[in-house]
C-alpha cells in the first residue's frame, strides 16, 4: 500500500489510467521483493554479466581486426574449420551465453549446442584460445548459480 501511495505523490495525478498503472505496478513490485515470486532478481549475477560485455566488446572488435586482415591479406590465409567445444559450464544461461559470445565474434558461429557440446564454425585457429577465454569468464560470471544441467 506504501508504494501505490508513493505512485500517486510521484505521479500526482488521480486519472483512472494512472491509479490502476500504479495499483498493478505496486502490487507487481511488492511480490516480486517478497520472495514468492518464482523470478527472483539476482542483482549480483547481472552485474557479473553487465562487467563481462565490455570484455566481449573488446573481443568483438579483436576479432574482427583480425578477420579483416586475413581477408585482405593477399595469400588469403583463412583455415576454416569446425571444433567441437565440450564446455564444463553447468548451468543453461551460461551454455546459452557462450553460444551467443561465441556468435556475435566475428569469424566464429556456434553451429549447434547439445547440453554442454557446442559445435563452432571457425575461421582460423587462433579462434580456440577466445572461446577458452570466454568459457573461463563466463564461468566466474555464474560460480555461485547452482547448476541445472
Amino acid at each position: 500500500m506504501a508504494l501505490f501511495v508513493f505512485w500517486i505523490m510521484l505521479s500526482a495525478s488521480f486519472e483512472w489510467t494512472h491509479l490502476g498503472l500504479g495499483l498493478i505496478f505496486s502490487f507487481a513490485a511488492a511480490w516480486l521483493n517478497s520472495g514468492h515470486s518464482p523470478f527472483v532478481p539476482k542483482f549480483r549475477l547481472w552485474l557479473r554479466i553487465l562487467l563481462y560485455l565490455p570484455w566481449l566488446f573488446y573481443k568483438i572488435i579483436q576479432s574482427s581486426l583480425n578477420l579483416s586482415k586475413l581477408i585482405l591479406h593477399p595469400a588469403l590465409p583463412i583455415a576454416p574449420h569446425m571444433i567441437s567445444v565440450e564446455s564444463k559450464l553447468r548451468h543453461h544461461a551460461a551454455v546459452v551465453l557462450l553460444g551467443n559470445s561465441i556468435t556475435l565474434t566475428p569469424g566464429t558461429i556456434t553451429a549447434e549446442v547439445d547440453r554442454n557440446n557446442l559445435i563452432v564454425h571457425a575461421m582460423d585457429k587462433s579462434d580456440e584460445i577466445v572461446i577458452k577465454q570466454m568459457e573461463s569468464k563466463i564461468a566466474d560470471i555464474f560460480k555461485d548459480e547452482e547448476p541445472d544441467l
